[in-house]
């Protein structure tokens, strides 16, 4: 058997089992397994290592584990190195290997190339950094970060030579790293990029669209005015965000796009196989 999980915390409204068993499936990989991987942060550092040992290929890592799962890999990607964040680990002879999917995954689910134009980002987690770094190294002319926590944004700006805002600024592309949208759920439940599982948690739960985007600094009006939206987070219906874009003829990507994307790159680097993405995203929307 051949193990694979995803390591969070919380983690039980992951789709990416179903996402990845689904695919296995599809595939007549009867060998493979993946499952969710709790883990509080406390015990992270101790409990990763020991992926090899307890018969695991590797894990997805989502929050709050990110940057943690860079810092206790033996070896890293660039990319993830460059980043500051990772959220896949695979065991090799000697401890871990530590990649980011995230990167490559958004601009997958960009769908158009954002050379050339400027971009804006919201939020300052590790969804966000991997963001900042795939638009910079992806020829966007300037790349802009905002958080509800200035100092987090002048940090991250500060590491990955992009720009920090006190309030979001005219873009072509907006991205929302942030755990904003996610009203009809837990505060934390369904959720592909947020900062933390601790900010998420202090986030009230939004009565109106108008008190989503509010949230996040912006209005129904200001939305019109960026070309391509992505929201990283992910629920059984479209957030403010998506629909404020959807309803102003913007180009809009949901977090299960980002999702099956960067759940595919990793199925590929795991199993040398291609990912059959349509099977992952049915799966992943169910």
């Amino acid at each position: 058997m051949t193990r694979l999980g995803v390591f969070g915390w919380p983690v039980a409204h992951s789709r990416s089992p179903a996402m990845h068993n689904a695919a296995f499936a599809a595939l007549a990989m009867d060998g493979w397994r993946y499952q969710l991987l709790p883990v509080p942060p406390r015990l992270f550092a101790a409990v990763a290592p020991a992926l090899p040992a307890s018969g695991f290929l590797g894990a997805n890592v989502t929050v709050p584990h990110k940057e943690a799962a860079l810092a206790l890999a033996g070896e890293a990607s660039e990319e993830a190195r460059a980043i500051g964040a990772a959220n896949m680990l695979t065991a090799r002879e000697g401890g871990l290997y530590a990649e980011n999917t995230d990167a490559p995954g958004l601009l997958s689910a960009l769908g158009v190339s954002p050379a050339g134009m400027r971009a804006l980002i919201l939020g300052a987690g590790g969804s966000a950094r991997a963001a900042a770094f795939a638009l910079r190294e992806a020829g966007a002319a300037e790349v802009c970060v905002w958080n509800r926590t200035p100092a987090r944004a002048a940090e991250l700006a500060r590491e990955l030579g992009v720009r920090a805002v006190a309030a979001p600024e005219p873009a072509d592309v907006l991205v929302n790293c942030t755990s904003v949208g996610l009203r009809g759920s837990s505060p934390i439940a369904r959720v592909s990029g947020p900062e933390s599982a601790t900010r998420a948690s202090k986030l009230q739960l939004s009565a109106s669209d108008i008190e989503e985007l509010n949230q996040l600094s912006l209005t129904f009006d200001l939305v019109g005015e960026y070309s391509h939206v992505v929201d990283l987070v992910y629920r059984s219906s479209p957030t403010a965000l998506v629909r404020a874009a959807t309803h102003h003829g913007v180009h809009a990507v949901d977090g299960l796009e980002v999702l099956v994307a960067q759940g595919a790159l990793s199925f590929e680097r795991w199993t040398r196989r291609r990912a059959p993405a349509d099977v992952m995203r049915r799966a992943a929307g169910a």
